[in-house]
Order: C-alpha cells, then sequence, then structure tokens
C-alpha cells in the first residue's frame, strides 16, 4: 500500500486518484480551486463521468481518499506524486507545460525524502527530463540533496469509460531509468500487476512518445474510414459492410473504423498537433498525421454541407440536431463536430433544434455566438418537434432506440440523416422516413 499525492482534480486527476484508492492505496488530490476541492469532499464530482461517483464515495468512506489544498502538509507523508495538471493546446499547437512547471517545481521546494515524481499528464518528448531539472534547480535553491526520481505513466482513458480502462487498463507503461523507481510503481499498481496485465516498462521518451502515438494512429484510423465511406458514396458501395469486412483482419481491428462527422474531444485534436509540432521541432515531419488533422476538419464541414444536400436552401429551415457532445457518455464538447455542424447550418440561415443528454449546460456557452437561431429542448421528442430534418450528430444510446413513428408524426418533413450510421436504412424508411447515412452509395 502505497501514499500517494495526486496533483490535480481534473478528468485525469479523478479518476487516477480515485481508481488508485479503490487498488488499496491511500490517496489525496490536491487542488488549488477551494469550490472544486470543497465539492469533492462533499462527493459532488466536477465532471461527466459515469461510475466516477461511487467510487469517489466507497473510497472517500473507507477513508483512502482525501481532498486537500495543502500540498506541504501531505507530502510528509507521501512517496508518490503523480503530475495530473493541465496541458493546454498553445497557439503553435504545442503543449502549454506552465502548470506541469509549476507544479514540479512546487514538489521541489517541499520534498523531505525520497519521492517519485509521475508524470501522468499527456506532455511533449522530453517533459521527464525538464521536470527533473525543475525539481532539482529548487533543491538546490534549498540547500537540500534529497532523493527523487521521475516517472512517465501516460493515461490511456476514453471520455465514458475511464473508470472501466483504469481499472483494466490493456497495458500500463512506466518510463524510468530507476530499478527502485520502477519497483515503487509496481507497488502501485500492485492490482493490476498480480493479474498479469501488460507492464511496458522502457525510458522516459518512449513512454512520452508512445501516448502521443497511439492516440495519433487512432485518429488516422478514424480519418481513414471517414475517407473511405466518402469513396463509397460516390462509387455505390456501402462502408458498414467494407468496414465490417476490414475489421475481421486480425492486422487491423474493428474498433476505430465507424464514420462520422470527424473525431473532436481532449485528446486528439491536441495530441495530433502536439505530436506534429514535435515533429517540426525535430525536422521529422509528420506527413499522415499533419494530413489527419487536415482531413479531419474538412471531415466535419463535409457533414453540415450533407445536411444542405440533402434538403436545398438552409434559409427558414428548422433542423433538429440530436448529440452535442463529441462522443456519447460525456458533457465533453471540445472540439466536437456539433459546434461546427450547427455553426455551419446556423450560418445558412436554418434554425436549430438541439438535445443532448448530458451536455446542454456546455452547449449553451458553446453554442453563444449563434444562439439566437438555437433551441435548447427538453429531450429528443421536443427537439424533433416541427423540424425539416432529424439529425443524430453522436450516437448516445436513447437515439439508437428513437420511437420512429412518433418521431415521423413530429416532424414536419420526412427526413432522417443519420451521421453515426446507427440506423438500418430499411428500418428509418419502414416509418416513413428519407435515410441518409455516411458512406452509403445510391448507385
Amino acid at each position: 500500500m502505497a501514499n500517494i499525492v495526486i496533483i490535480g482534480t481534473g478528468y485525469v486527476g479523478s479518476v487516477s486518484g480515485a481508481c488508485l484508492a479503490d487498488f488499496g492505496n491511500n490517496v489525496v488530490c490536491i487542488d488549488n480551486n477551494i469550490e472544486k476541492i470543497e465539492s469533492l469532499k462533499k462527493g459532488i464530482i466536477p465532471i461527466y463521468e459515469p461510475g466516477l461517483d461511487a467510487v469517489v464515495e466507497r473510497n472517500s468512506r473507507c477513508g483512502r481518499l482525501s481532498f486537500s489544498m495543502d500540498l506541504a502538509a501531505v507530502l510528509r507523508d507521501s512517496s508518490v506524486v503523480f503530475i495530473a495538471v493541465g496541458t493546454p493546446p498553445s497557439d503553435d499547437g504545442s503543449a502549454d507545460l506552465v502548470y506541469v512547471e509549476e507544479a514540479a517545481r512546487q514538489v521541489g521546494r517541499l520534498i523531505t525524502q525520497y519521492t517519485v515524481i509521475v508524470n501522468k499528464s499527456t506532455v511533449p518528448i522530453g517533459t521527464g527530463r525538464k521536470v527533473y531539472g525543475w525539481v532539482k534547480e529548487e533543491l538546490e535553491k534549498r540547500g537540500q540533496n534529497t532523493g527523487f526520481d521521475v516517472v512517465s505513466n501516460p493515461e490511456f482513458l476514453r471520455e465514458g469509460s475511464a473508470v472501466y480502462d483504469f481499472t483494466h487498463p490493456d497495458r500500463v507503461v512506466i518510463g524510468s531509468e530507476s530499478e527502485r523507481a520502477r519497483n515503487i510503481m509496481r507497488d502501485v499498481y500492485r492490482s493490476l500487476y498480480l493479474n498479469e496485465t501488460p507492464f511496458i516498462e522502457t525510458n522516459l521518451e518512449s513512454a512520452e512518445m508512445i501516448k502521443y502515438a497511439s492516440n495519433a494512429f487512432l485518429a488516422v484510423k478514424v480519418t481513414f474510414i471517414n475517407e473511405i465511406a466518402n469513396l463509397c458514396e460516390k462509387t455505390g458501395a456501402n462502408v458498414r459492410d467494407v468496414a465490417r469486412a476490414m475489421g475481421k483482419d486480425g492486422r487491423i481491428g474493428a474498433k476505430f473504423l465507424h464514420p462520422g462527422p470527424g473525431y473532436g474531444g481532449s485528446c486528439f485534436p491536441k495530441d495530433t498537433r502536439a505530436l506534429v509540432k514535435i515533429g517540426r521541432e525535430n525536422d521529422e515531419i509528420q506527413n499522415i498525421v499533419e494530413t489527419t488533422i487536415k482531413i479531419n476538419e474538412q471531415q466535419k464541414l463535409r457533414a453540415a454541407k450533407k445536411v444542405e444536400a440533402v434538403l436545398g436552401s438552409l434559409a427558414e429551415k428548422t433542423l433538429c440536431v440530436l448529440g452535442l457532445s463529441f462522443k456519447p457518455n460525456t458533457d465533453d464538447m471540445r472540439e466536437s463536430p456539433s459546434i461546427s455542424i450547427c455553426e455551419y447550418l446556423s450560418s445558412r440561415g436554418a434554425q436549430l433544434r438541439v438535445y443532448d443528454p448530458a451536455a446542454m449546460k456546455e452547449a449553451k456557452w458553446r453554442l453563444a455566438a449563434i444562439k439566437n437561431s438555437v433551441y435548447f429542448a427538453a429531450d429528443e421528442y421536443d427537439a424533433v418537434k416541427g423540424s425539416d430534418a432529424l439529425i443524430i450528430a453522436t450516437e448516445w444510446n436513447q437515439f439508437r432506440n428513437i420511437d420512429l413513428a412518433r418521431a415521423s408524426k413530429l416532424l414536419a418533413s420526412p427526413c432522417f440523416i443519420d451521421l453515426r450510421n446507427i440506423y438500418k436504412p430499411e428500418e428509418v424508411s419502414s416509418a416513413g422516413l428519407r435515410y441518409f447515412g455516411i458512406g452509403i452509395g445510391i448507385k
């Protein structure tokens, strides 16, 4: 059992802290936001993540998980510190390390015993060495020679499935050149280690690269199937059948072969741009990733233009958009395709009736620029009422089971545009609606 400090109570920090406590460790989560800390003490989770509230409640009740603003006090009893702060993108696409540096320097000012400092944040290759330097610099200012090691331990959490992903990972990556630090990290993840979860032990730079390479590859895979879907529409092929057959090939796999309006969220856009920046800084242009970023932005606009192609002029049209978050089971709308879609439809004169099961609060400020043309509906059927088309932008489970007969009666025009291909065309047609999907040829 380890005594662990987590600096940062955002998405990564809160999930990591709660799950590490669930593994039997004693965990204190630190943040400088008093409102957030007080809410967490009351069991109020600041993010939407299914199942996280139960893990926090269970471990808080058992005394393994607590929340504080006093880093100095909790460091006295801790040998492991996770840095899980944000690394927002700078204007040039690079990851901003200001919060990582601040956390590292705070640790350097306060530690009094050997400490393993773990980078959990997604950071550019070389950041582990910088963290080491920042901590060492602060120790030297104090005239201290306290021992410490830096470890890179990237996260691979999917929003909406983060608790499961943390407790049932495909692999645990530990980047370190210290056997002492590696042994401590094995203790931290003892539950997984005993269950024979694959542990990838490597150096700092490789661990940092693994995170970027993994997300970039998945972004490429999403973008590839979107390009194939676009070609299917022109040639009469059906991308559903194409993707299903491709996925049966063990070298390819079925995951992330689902065509749609492009990827969004907090990871893929940020990490692909950061990797491109790292490549350019090292004179190794990442051509595939750069092209992926460009195509993905085009795909978002292509999805919006598909609606216009189906309906003709959008002036004075009313459109129902179901799903605003970038994926199901999250309220995260960062770079969600729905934003680009809604903004384009509004610019063409359409009035929008929108609904999302979790992201309505987020949507009111994300869509503030077009608020005069947006009605925030109470549910999916309220959104459908009087609309000239029903558009599915995010594949929430409840949108997979819409009462099509009811929707058909509520619509002003029998048009069903499925940007996630979650319905069978014949199923929709049998309800008297015209179906339009992604990558389904018409020849």
